[in-house]
């Protein structure tokens, strides 16, 4: 199958097919995390943030690849792993009139991620990446993730945040 699936639910909490797995999420290019997805992330896992914040800080090392359109992978779990891949310039401010998101740097880490996921055997779990405080939109983002992942066989689940409705009083 090569199109993107969709699930109600925790990205963080990745379900479905059997096998390794890839939580993907888009971080910005000057070392800020903690607002969106990377809050859940931190609320589960520890070591992405570290490990974001270490490669951040040591930009321009020998060896040290961080820049728009890398990805990092760490592993959190047996079997699973977080990438954060640089998808973005700088983050959403007042009075900024583009978007953070860089589509192009996006599509060069979701090929970078669908590299590392035919390596692992893995399939790839995503928020819907870049479309909130990044700027994007999804009419642009969700043809990136088939051509990129779905296309070469990678199975893609894309997890929407369930809505929370008002309990309705009781009759």
């Amino acid at each position: 199958m090569n199109m993107v699936q969709y699930a109600v639910g925790d990205a963080t909490a990745v379900s479905g097919s059997d096998g390794p797995k890839v939580i993907a999420h888009v971080c910005n290019d000057i070392g800020g995390w903690g607002r969106g997805f990377v809050a859940a992330v931190s609320q589960r896992w520890k070591a992405p943030e570290a490990a974001y914040r270490t490669w951040y800080r040591e930009r321009g090392r020998p060896g040290n690849d961080f820049a728009l359109g890398a990805v990092q992978l760490v592993p959190v779990e047996d079997g699973i792993w977080v990438a954060n891949m640089i998808g973005q310039r700088g983050i959403a401010r007042r009075g900024r009139t583009d978007a953070p998101i860089r589509y192009e740097a996006l599509a060069t880490a979701l090929t970078a991620l669908a590299t590392h996921c035919t390596r692992l055997g893995a399939s790839a779990h995503l928020p819907r990446i870049g479309c909130g405080l990044a700027g994007g939109t999804w009419d642009r983002i969700e043809p990136l993730l088939t051509t990129h992942l779905a296309a070469r066989g990678i199975t893609t689940t894309v997890y929407d945040v369930p809505v929370l409705r008002p309990a309705l009083p009781a009759i």
